[in-house]
């Protein structure tokens, strides 16, 4: 069964790190949840080491640009790792050809930005769908008015044409503030379903988890630190971090939060037990926030 946790701090002096997700846990795309900072700087405190390991589909750099316009303090955390990094990583090593068909924001264009370590790498170049050889996804030009059918149509023939889709976030939905949107996952999600190729490097797939334990090592401390994930995300951070033989916290007051009873802050022992069955996950610990 799972545990259900009142706070971090009764069970943090158990690991050396943390994998921490960022919305829904840390911050709420709008601003961050002070009970979350506390927490975290409570852990870091305490000698722990957190890293915040995000499906975000943009490269760290610009993830932690992010943190600081929403006044997330610095002391937070150690380090960030972002799907950005990881799919970027793929792009660039041509796992969708040199010529693809963007689908994404303005605001993710940074991810054509080339890192030092493929300085040396042929161009990507962006090209309308009908000269592709590939799709690289972040998300949909518009979060915040379409949906994945609105894309449908272009999908369809981009499957016809055996193209292959680069998904820089796995997430299917997120929360903005009160407004639910939709993430490059999916529009993967769909592709895979009309039949088409969709490639994934963030949460749950291991990719994003062996780069996070490369960064981690960066920062010294134990060979094998104890690990411990935190996340919201029952099919991309639960199930990431369940499937990497990592202890995992589910945060219920999250994406799923009206399943768990009226009290955000304090899940149902029962309706926590029902849900999880019914998703074939069992999580070591669950907190209704982060705290």
């Amino acid at each position: 069964m799972t545990r259900i946790l009142s706070s971090l701090s009764e069970i943090g002096a158990d690991y050396d790190a943390l994998l921490c997700d960022l919305w829904g846990c840390l911050h709420n795309g709008i601003a961050p949840y002070p009970a979350a900072v506390a927490a975290l700087q409570a852990f870091r405190a305490g000698g722990g080491k957190v890293v915040l390991l995000t499906n975000a589909p943009r490269p760290h750099a610009d993830v932690i640009a992010q943190l600081d316009r929403m006044d997330v303090p610095r002391d937070a955390w150690d380090v960030v790792v972002s799907s950005g990094d990881a799919a970027q990583d793929a792009m660039f090593a041509g796992a969708v050809g040199r010529k693809v068909w963007f689908v994404g924001a303005d605001k993710d264009l940074n991810f054509f930005n080339i890192p030092p370590e493929w300085a040396n790498a042929p161009a990507i170049e962006r090209v309308p769908l009908d000269e592709a050889e590939g799709i690289v996804c972040t998300g949909p030009y518009d979060d915040l008015h379409e949906t994945p059918e609105d894309y449908r149509g272009r999908l369809l023939l981009a499957k016809t044409r055996g193209l292959k889709l680069l998904c820089a976030n796995p997430d299917i939905v997120v929360d903005m503030g009160d407004q639910r949107i939709y993430c490059a996952g999916a529009l993967a999600q769909l592709y895979t379903e009309m039949g088409g190729e969709s490639l994934y490097f963030g949460k749950p797939h291991p990719p994003i988890y062996d780069l996070a334990r490369r960064r981690l090592a960066a920062l010294g401390g134990p060979e094998e630190p104890r690990l411990l994930a935190i996340g919201d995300g029952i099919r991309t951070d639960v199930e990431g971090g369940l499937g990497e033989g990592i202890d995992t916290i589910f945060v219920t007051g999250g994406l799923a939060a009206e399943a768990f009873g009226t009290d955000v802050e304090n899940p149902d022992q029962a309706a926590l037990d029902r849900w999880l069955a019914e998703q074939q996950l069992v999580p070591q610990y669950a907190i209704g926030r982060l705290r």
